[in-house]
């Protein structure tokens, strides 16, 4: 290899390195694994950083708020579920540190507010959230991660003027929203699992199912208009960033979709479930009612945190 072309390939080096690191916990649902070289984009995102031997950002929206659901979770703070969730993504940060010295940064776009009214959480659980989640980063000595709210832009406006000028800057008409979802199968997945998160999350309704399934369709439209919303204002605010995604994403898309933890299905989430530690010592996340009876409630700084096997 000739010196002139020897500092172009490091960085493609460095990045494939990287890539295969977050690989194990790529949340997609495709079937086949995948290689590095299927991430284009994303290669092509953490070169430029390596390029400037600067850290590497990744932005994650999500971390929203806990379901108002009782049965799915245990109250409306942050718990075990939360804090693995943060320490996991710590811990990539680290990993990427002994291959890449200047190492990488998780931001948290936690979107409550952009959606909470659709959600029906009111915006004082969403803030407390958020605050929690700063809190634990600090107390965990989380140094890669922060927490990037519609506080950090809008300030203290009221809520619903955040929302009102997010959905009006950024948002997809819904008509066109409507088109995508006939059209494209990653776009009708998401919708389908927003509607149905939106019926299990929904702990009071008085009318019939199919009633509270044609709601949350019309819904579910609200949710996704948001957040592509809340995605484009990220983008705005850091554009440099390397784009990951809670929700499961194609092979090789513009979105790295991330597992937090072990779930029964791609798209289980902390905010949506509770912790479980098996006898074995492993953990996994399912609905409060279901941990429950598989395991006992431990407290943790007089709340409740998770729930543990024998």
């Amino acid at each position: 290899m000739s010196p002139t072309t020897a500092p172009d390939t490091l960085p493609i080096r460095i990045s494939t390195t990287i890539l295969n690191l977050l690989l194990p916990h790529h949340r997609t649902t495709d079937q086949a694994p995948a290689a590095a070289e299927s991430f284009p984009h994303q290669l092509r995102q953490v070169s430029d950083f390596i390029r400037d031997g600067a850290p590497i950002v990744f932005t994650l929206p999500g971390f929203p708020c806990k379901s108002p659901n009782p049965a799915k979770v245990l109250g409306h703070l942050p718990d075990q579920g939360e804090r693995l969730s943060l320490s996991f993504l710590h811990s990539l940060c680290t990993e990427i540190e002994r291959s890449y010295p200047p190492g990488a940064r998780v931001i948290i776009c936690s979107d409550g507010h952009a959606f909470g009214d659709l959600i029906g959480v009111p915006d004082a659980h969403i803030d407390a959230y958020a605050d929690e989640l700063r809190t634990l980063i600090d107390q965990l000595g989380l140094t890669n991660l922060s927490v990037f709210d519609l506080r950090d832009v809008l300030g203290d406006l009221p809520h619903d003027t955040k929302r009102a000028h997010l959905h009006k800057r950024y948002a997809p008409t819904r008509d066109a929203l409507r088109a995508e979802v006939r059209t494209d199968d990653t776009t009708l997945a998401l919708y389908r699992g927003i509607t149905r998160f939106l019926v299990e999350d929904t702990a009071d309704h008085t009318g019939t199912r199919s009633a509270l399934q044609r709601e949350c369709r019309q819904r579910a439209y609200g949710v996704i208009q948001r957040s592509r919303a809340w995605g484009d204002l990220i983008a705005d605010h850091h554009p440099r960033s390397v784009r990951l995604s809670i929700h499961p994403q194609p092979i090789g898309t513009l979105k790295f979709g991330i597992r937090l933890l072990d779930a029964p299905d791609a798209w289980t989430t902390p905010w949506h479930s509770a912790a479980l530690r098996r006898s074995d010592g492993t953990w996994t996340l399912m609905p409060r009612g279901k941990a429950a009876q598989l395991g006992r409630l431990i407290e943790r700084d007089g709340r409740p945190s998770h729930f543990a096997q024998d």
